[in-house]
């Protein structure tokens, strides 16, 4: 048999089509696979990542590596492409889909050499993802998400495998008040939680990883715009504006023409009063703090310093979306439709503090705020981004469990049920279907064969439905060791992992595009002439 070619090689167009195809696409999905199949479990090995800028980053997330790395074969793109849907749909098993990807597919070539139909194969992994969802389903347990201990110790089976293990006491508290303070009822009995949006991370190096909070309230990396406004406010009124406090200039189109002097004068002097008619709209609200996306005049800044009230400008608007659902107040478009109804009244403490060489505006103490800021404190810039990819997948792993209340033990133990379940109920699949069905009860063998390979153990070894201890190699019973995922999580790697198989079986022609020709227009014409 012909060796299976890796790489297309895309300068000469080389097409591979049918049986060649297949074999290609196998063999660069497990090459993926492979290079990231030693970052799972609590003793995965790191990755040494060197940035195209001649930066380094040391890390065993499987998405952060896989973001990372240049391929070229379209396979191998697709499998990287898994990772990233994982990480946005659930926000953890980013390795654990890839490496039970590559090994379906693996498993999927020797049901090629019977000469078994692709189609087919897809049929029999289509039906053996129902069946393996269903016995998720069955081992599953629901949990309590009120109970800090059992959300604790969830989350921290989550990152037990991650950098910051070590703090998890720490970390499992950031990320569960972190869920908590943005969750709130949709409706319907249904939560919403969208912690992308209303959880921010803000990272300053210095101090300890010990000193890392989660503020009930907003946290800006702004000061204020004039060194007399107050710096700290007690239960201050909030103002939100999405338009800038300075004079409105005309388009581009604009010309004046100006004969007299007094003209100039009055050109001024009407600069001044729709500037002072913008704050006079300001100053009937009473409030304490105006905080705007745009920007604020000198002008502008004198009037509001008379009336004692401070000013912060040029705020990301996510950063207002969030200092809107945590004061209460309401973002304004036109200072003139300002009413007392869209003044933020929640906060109970307006302060600007500084943190290591920059200064930045706390809005804490906020009642019910529904939006937070997570500050993380560390030695180095490196260790914090580390941290906080880790945290993301603590929060995600909260998040997930909010959503669907229901838990799967750890450590390999759901895969290696999912694959007694499914070779028992092979008996009854008919005709040659029932191989490439067992082919996927086999391929489920491969999480718990490599958190043992991981852990420095032998993995041949008899593998019951217990699961893996990841730091001594051992079959230990997970309820004894109190580790546990999400459902919500298994249920997700699965299907990304069947279907992405799915999705590559059935390619059999890989066909290079026509590059794009470098010279246009009257000299290339006449060169193709």
């Amino acid at each position: 048999m012909q060796a299976p070619v890796v790489v297309m090689n895309a300068q000469t167009g080389e097409r591979q089509f049918g049986r060649k195809a297949q074999l290609s696409n196998i063999t660069a999905a497990k090459t993926v696979a492979d290079i990231i199949r030693s970052c799972l479990g609590p003793k995965a090995m790191l990755k040494m990542l060197l940035d195209p800028m001649g930066g380094i980053v040391l890390t065993n997330d499987g998405h952060a590596i896989l973001r990372e790395i240049e391929v070229a074969h379209p396979a191998a793109k697709s499998m990287i492409e898994l990772s990233r849907t994982q990480d946005e749909e659930v926000g953890d098993g980013t390795t654990t889909v890839i490496i039970l990807a590559g090994e379906i597919l693996a498993q999927a070539l020797p049901q090629l050499e019977r000469n078994i139909h692709p189609v087919v194969i897809i049929q029999a992994f289509k039906r053996a993802l129902a069946d393996a969802l269903d016995i998720i389903e069955k081992v599953s347990l629901p949990v309590d998400i009120d109970d800090d201990k059992a959300m604790s110790d969830l989350i921290s089976s989550s990152i037990g495998t991650k950098f910051v293990s070590r703090w998890s006491p720490l970390m499992c508290g950031l990320a569960l008040r972190a869920v908590r303070t943005v969750m709130h009822d949709a409706g319907g009995g249904r939560r919403e939680v969208d912690i992308k949006r209303y959880a921010r991370v803000e990272k300053v190096p210095g101090g300890e990883i010990e000193d890392s909070k989660v503020l009930d309230g907003v946290m800006l990396n702004k000061d204020i715009t004039h060194p007399k406004m107050r710096r700290r406010i007690e239960r201050p009124r909030v103002v939100l504006l999405d338009c800038p406090l300075e004079y409105k200039k005309g388009e581009s189109q604009t010309n004046i023409e100006i004969s007299k002097e007094e003209d100039w004068n009055r050109i001024l002097q009407i600069e001044e009063e729709q500037v002072k008619e913008m704050c006079d709209a300001i100053l009937a609200v009473k409030p304490d703090l105006v905080i705007t996306e745009k920007g604020v005049s000198d002008l502008a800044q004198h009037f509001l310093v008379k009336a004692n009230i401070t000013a912060l400008r040029r705020v990301r608007k996510t950063d207002n979306n969030r200092l809107a659902r945590a004061t209460g107040a309401t973002i304004v478009n036109r200072v003139q439709d300002l009413t007392a109804s869209d003044v933020g009244t929640k906060c109970g403490l307006f302060e600007i503090s500084k943190l290591g060489d920059e200064y930045f505006s706390f809005l804490t103490k906020c009642r019910d705020p529904k939006a937070c800021t997570i500050l993380l404190r560390g030695p180095s810039k490196d260790i914090l981004n580390e941290v906080e990819r880790n945290l993301h997948d603590a929060m995600g792993v909260a998040r997930n469990v909010v959503w669907s209340p229901r838990l799967c033990p750890g450590g390999g133990a759901t895969e290696m049920a999912v694959a007694v379940g499914l070779e028992r109920r092979a008996k009854a699949v008919e005709g040659v279907a029932q191989w490439p069905y067992r082919a996927v009860a086999d391929a489920m063998e491969v999480i718990p064969r490599t958190l043992v390979a991981n852990a420095g153990a032998s993995p041949i070894r008899p593998v019951c439905t217990w699961g893996i201890d990841g730091d001594g190699g051992r079959v230990v019973d997970m309820r004894e060791h109190g580790v546990w995922e999400p459902a919500v999580v298994k249920s997700q790697s699965v299907k990304t992992a069947v279907e992405s198989a799915c999705l590559l079986l059935r390619v059999d022609d890989i066909v290079a595009a026509k590059a794009a020709k470098q010279v246009s227009g009257p000299i290339g014409a006449a060169a193709e002439e």
